[in-house]
């Protein structure tokens, strides 16, 4: 495939685009995307389409919008992937093993993010652009190949990969009914996908509308404001009461709870005092909390001790709080958020182009 070509965006709106103004059969996309899920690579391998009709849609781009360009496999099985882009751009996707041949896919959102949360890599990047909703449905689709790979199943799917989700929800949304939806989607139950905010509020009341019962998660990772403004200065646009009252009416609206993600930093906010805080503003039952183990991104933070994590934990337990511990994977294929990519453009300054 010439560079040319590649650089052309080619996803499922311009394909759906061409096979109309062609005269073919809606159904046509359905046998594209099966291809995808079984593990075809280029338009010769999607042998369920006419020989004229795949050289045709050759000739105007390749079958897939994004591109693996690195994949490293831990010893714990998370997966990893460095993906590329049809603009040169590259975002990253994790698959995460678990018990039962169930595996959760860590599925990127944007190209950077704009809110320079302190402690994740991909904060260091700044914005570089949203990702449409085929760039994210793809990123399950080679998930879900992997995981058959594996014999096992592609049971969830959570929106804490690379950028702030509800800086682009059109899309989002886009994905989530794909991925939600039987063959040629990937019948994934609407409750085993999860949405991530950092806290953008005004994401919150869309997401409390959208008509299918996604989980929402909130990072918040400090109990004050002024701790958590000097880690993600999102909190200076909405502190903590005012996002803790959207969340509230999330949950009077939807009936469902919310999941606070609260990463463990060693003498940041791993403090009995920083538990009893957060015990204090979350003891109403609307809420679960994940105790997040860090993963280290060579930054200025290091992850809690083990013994102040427990402690940590069963002080909010003492409290009456319903909490659990998210045990970190894939430390040895850089899983955390960005790692890959950043340490790729580290290793290749000026070749990933600047945000526009």
């Amino acid at each position: 495939m010439s560079s040319d070509c590649y650089r052309r965006r080619m996803d499922r709106d311009v394909i759906g685009g061409l096979l109309t103004q062609w005269g073919e059969s809606s159904y046509r996309m359905e046998q594209i995307i099966r291809a995808q899920r079984t593990g075809a690579q280029s338009w010769d391998d999607v042998t369920t389409l006419g020989k004229e009709l795949r050289a045709r849609l050759a000739e105007h781009g390749p079958l897939w919008s994004v591109t693996p360009r690195e994949r490293l496999v831990s010893v714990d099985g998370t997966v990893k992937w460095r993906l590329g882009l049809h603009d040169g751009r590259e975002i990253e996707a994790v698959l995460i093993a678990h018990a039962r041949g169930r595996r959760t896919l860590c599925v990127s959102s944007q190209v950077g993010c704009a809110l320079g949360c302190k402690f994740c890599s991909t904060g260091t990047m700044g914005f570089g652009r949203d990702l449409t909703t085929w760039e994210i449905f793809e990123q399950a689709l080679i998930a879900a190949h992997e995981a058959d790979q594996q014999g096992a199943r592609l049971s969830n799917v959570v929106f804490m990969g690379m950028g702030e989700p509800m800086h682009n929800l059109p899309a989002v949304f886009g994905a989530i009914h794909e991925m939600h939806r039987p063959a040629p989607g990937l019948g994934i139950s609407a409750r085993q996908i999860a949405i991530s905010t950092v806290g953008w509020v005004p994401g919150i009341a869309e997401l409390q509308e959208f008509p299918l019962p996604v989980r929402l998660a909130v990072s918040l990772h400090a109990a004050d404001d002024e701790t958590r403004s000097k880690m993600m200065p999102i909190n200076q646009r909405y502190p903590i009461y005012n996002l803790l009252s959207a969340c509230r009416r999330y949950c009077d609206t939807t009936g469902r709870r919310v999941f606070i993600e609260y990463v463990l930093l060693d003498g940041v906010n791993d403090s009995q005092a920083d538990a009893k805080r957060l015990a204090n503003i979350l003891r109403d039952g609307r809420f679960h909390v994940n105790l997040i183990e860090y993963n280290a991104t060579g930054g200025e933070f290091q992850g809690s001790r083990p013994e102040r994590r427990e402690l940590f934990l069963a002080t909010l337990e003492r409290a009456g709080l319903e909490a659990s511990v998210r045990r970190s994977r894939g430390a040895d294929v850089a899983a955390a958020c960005g790692q890959l990519v950043t340490a790729a453009r580290g290793k290749a300054v000026g070749k990933v182009p600047t945000a526009s």
